[in-house]
């Protein structure tokens, strides 16, 4: 089973190499662009009303639904990977989920496991394909956060030694100090664990 989804994988990354042993190779329907994603969107939790608006005008929406192209890389019941269309490394991909959610906290925990589950599995094939060891895991949740399509999706960033993606990595981390904000901090944040657990 796994040698079949690697193989599957390895298919999309690769549609102009051979078919791998063992896999049927798809004819591409009329008109069909190669490695598009044609799946029905199948939005889901909050407002109806509100839901159907946000899938309208929600690209990931689109590309769920077949309406708009894009780099398919992997499909389930749950979520989709694909190409991000401006990649910060080659093989820069992104997991999204079907139903449509436009923040992190918005999205069921179900869902949210889903996706997180399918990170070492594809994380690995886009490792292995891009010739990396390394990779970022990134969510932009919220709009001072980077966030600019307000659906929920995972970013994986496939990392070589010595790219200097992000400046900060240049920048020196400064030890914890251990000073009345850091309590008032720590404390606020566990009385809100505590009284939603």
């Amino acid at each position: 089973m796994a040698h079949h989804r690697i193989a599957v994988l390895s298919s999309h990354l690769r549609p102009s190499g051979p078919t791998p042993p063992g896999v049927a190779q798809r004819p591409p329907e009329p008109d069909e662009p190669p490695c598009v994603a044609t799946s029905s969107c199948s939005g889901g939790g909050g407002d109806a009303d509100s839901q159907r608006a946000g899938e309208a005008g929600c690209v990931f929406c689109r590309i769920i639904r077949g309406e708009s192209p894009a780099f398919k890389l992997y499909e389930d019941d749950v979520c989709i990977c694909i190409l991000d269309s401006n990649p910060l490394t080659s093989g820069h991909s992104l997991i999204i989920p079907k139903s449509h959610s436009p923040s992190l906290e918005a999205t069921p925990q179900s869902v949210i496991a889903s996706m997180c589950s399918k990170i070492p599995f594809l994380s690995n094939c886009i490792m292995k394909a891009t010739q990396c060891d390394s990779f970022n895991l990134l969510v932009n949740n919220g709009s001072a956060a980077g966030q600019v399509i307000f659906h929920t999706h995972l970013h994986i960033i496939p990392r070589k030694a010595g790219d200097q993606l992000w400046p900060s990595e240049s920048f020196r981390r400064q030890p914890i100090e251990s000073n009345q904000e850091i309590v008032d901090l720590v404390n606020s944040v566990r009385d809100l664990v505590s009284s939603r657990s």
